[in-house]
């Protein structure tokens, strides 16, 4: 029999996304699979709504939101499958999206987390912005992915279409090996949202896993784009990329990247204020207070794995930050190619 997999949608008052990306799900052609809403604390009428109309669907109801972390934490204790799904409400699959990883993973019991290839639901021949084909990361910690480098996303010309190991899977659809995702003690509760999935995949190969991207796989996701520009997303989006770097870099490293971090988002958020934003400045400078708050307060809790980054798999040795904005490098490939 196939290995069992549970495709798990976290949901916080998402009807509308439900109601639209729900049928692609349900006629997924993987037989040995299960479909299930792990419900974060909604006041819509979101369950509702998939009872009525779903009623094959597993629903799970927490009652309260913690956020991405904490909510798929709390739900996945609840799932018993081979392989968890982790898949937003707003992404449309194909018909046969699952396969094609689940052979990848099954013939490398090593691979402890994937990705398909995800592609924006309204330009479907460009790559989508949370994830792309498989994410990677800077020495210094930025993100990036094979598609989309900070906020330009290339067209889909078949240029990733390889499996290949990244640093991080896009927890947007992130396949992930069950018994591994509890090893691991699954997303670090404290990031609430954003950046969760990088720490959980960086933890993983700390451990000896890989991460691997499987383009045979097709999703489409609606997205947001960019991110706001102020407000709570950008102050978690800071705070939690700090406290992935402290938590992870070996000791040695961190002395002297946190500081280079701490002096280019204080270059970002003056830049933000000298054009007015002071939203952004202001959600900069808070995350940086709550990063001092974690650190006195938790960092010492931390069990350290050491491992240098640039022996993991999907960083970049230089400074994505650098070829983006001063040499004007936009495309992954170019820039990868410069230094890896």
């Amino acid at each position: 029999m196939s290995p069992s997999v549970a495709v798990v949608i976290l949901n916080y008052n998402g009807k509308k996304h439900l109601e639209q990306f729900l049928p692609s799900v349900m006629a997924t052609s993987y037989l040995n699979l299960q479909i299930i809403v792990a419900d974060n604390g909604s006041n819509d009428d979101s369950i509702d709504f998939v009872q009525r109309n779903f009623p094959h669907i597993k629903i799970l109801d927490h009652h309260i939101n913690e956020g991405f972390a904490g909510g798929y934490n709390w739900a996945l204790k609840r799932v018993e499958a081979d392989y968890y799904v982790l898949l937003n409400s707003d992404v449309e699959v194909t018909n046969d999206w699952v396969t094609p990883v689940i052979e990848l993973m099954e013939k490398d019991k090593s691979i402890a987390a994937a990705q398909p290839k995800m592609l924006a639901f309204q330009q479907r021949d460009s790559f989508e912005y949370a994830g792309a084909a498989g994410g990677w990361i800077d020495q210094l910690g930025y993100p990036f992915s094979r598609g989309r480098v900070f906020d330009i996303c290339e067209t889909d010309e078949g240029q990733y279409n390889h499996c290949e190991p990244i640093f991080w899977a896009s927890g947007a659809a992130m396949f992930v090996r069950a018994k591994v995702f509890h090893e691991m003690n699954g997303f670090d509760p404290y990031f609430f949202a954003h950046q969760e999935e990088i720490d959980l995949c960086w933890r993983m190969q700390l451990a000896g896993y890989t991460i691997m991207a499987c383009p045979l796989s097709e999703v489409y996701h609606l997205g947001g784009g960019t991110l706001p520009r102020g407000g709570r997303k950008v102050f978690l989006n800071f705070r939690n990329n700090l406290i992935m770097l402290a938590k992870n870099l070996p000791f040695t490293e961190m002395l002297w990247k946190l500081p280079v971090r701490f002096f280019l988002d204080a270059v970002s958020a003056w830049k933000g204020l000298l054009t007015g934003d002071i939203y952004f400045f202001t959600a900069i400078m808070k995350a940086h207070f709550a990063f001092g708050w974690w650190f006195v307060g938790r960092y010492a809790l931390v069990k350290k794995v050491s491992k240098p980054m640039h022996t993991l798999n999907g960083v970049y040795k230089g400074s994505v930050v650098w070829n983006y904005f001063v040499e004007n490098k936009k495309r992954f490939l170019e820039i990868i190619s410069t230094r890896r």
